[in-house]
């Protein structure tokens, strides 16, 4: 009850300051008296909020297909072999900064939300196949062999007892991967996606503090507001609490 209620105090925060802030000027001016334009104009933020929603779901839903997809192969008996080579290929491209991922594919791909996508992707990577690996392999042996007492198949005891018993666990490395990248989506404006980074990037060039702010608020409150949501569905998950 406490977590829900927090989620909801989270969320109607992030609302009201993207109601508030189109109406902000005379606090900025206040705030900020040596700027001529203290509120960023350029953008609605609420419709960068959706622009930034959409990139960090899109690239977060790619990672978490070929991660979980990864985990789910390299712990079956035919893949095991490649789990090593896996992980060493996960750490690689997670030691990768976002901005040289950008800088590498906006020339192959130009600007656009393209290069962000992909930048994010492989930065979701390794969180979410380590968490599913992790889960996969905490799942208890007396619970497969019950399932294989009971006449299971193995794909069914993939969707009936593996993936339910390792859902909490999967969860929480989407939560990171998810919140890191409320983050990272920033730095997708510096190639041309519209995102909430946009007033940071711009008040950054133009040394202007307030539009930075401004920006940074509403990416604080988002990564605040998934937090939660991802906690709150890793405890719905938790075996314990159907018991």
């Amino acid at each position: 009850m406490k977590r829900r209620a927090g989620l909801i105090a989270s969320a109607l925060a992030l609302a009201a300051l993207l109601l508030a802030l189109p109406r902000s000027a005379p606090l900025f001016h206040y705030w900020f008296p040596e700027l001529d334009r203290p509120l960023y104009l350029q953008d609605g933020f609420g419709e960068l909020l959706l622009y930034h929603l959409a990139i960090v779901a899109l690239s977060g839903g790619a990672a978490a297909l070929l991660g979980i997809g990864a985990a789910l192969w390299t712990s079956r008996p035919a893949g095991r072999d490649f789990r090593p080579p896996l992980e060493t290929l996960l750490s690689i491209a997670q030691s990768f900064p976002p901005v040289a991922v950008l800088a590498l594919t906006v020339p192959l791909i130009g600007f656009g939300a393209a290069p962000a996508l992909i930048a994010l992707a492989l930065y979701s990577l390794l969180p979410i196949t380590h968490a599913a690996l992790s889960g996969l392999a905490s799942v208890p042996e007396d619970a497969l062999e019950t399932a294989r007492g009971m006449g299971m198949s193995p794909r069914q005891m993939l969707w009936r007892v593996e993936l339910p018993l390792a859902a909490p666990v999967i969860v929480a490395g989407l939560r990171t991967a998810m919140v890191i990248n409320i983050g990272t989506a920033a730095l997708a404006s510096t190639v041309g996606a519209r995102t909430l980074g946009l007033p940071i990037i711009v008040g950054l060039s133009g040394f202007n503090t307030a539009y930075v702010i401004q920006g940074a608020l509403p990416v604080a409150l988002l990564a605040i507001v998934v937090d939660q949501v991802f906690q709150w569905l890793g405890e719905w998950l938790t075996p314990q609490r159907h018991a």
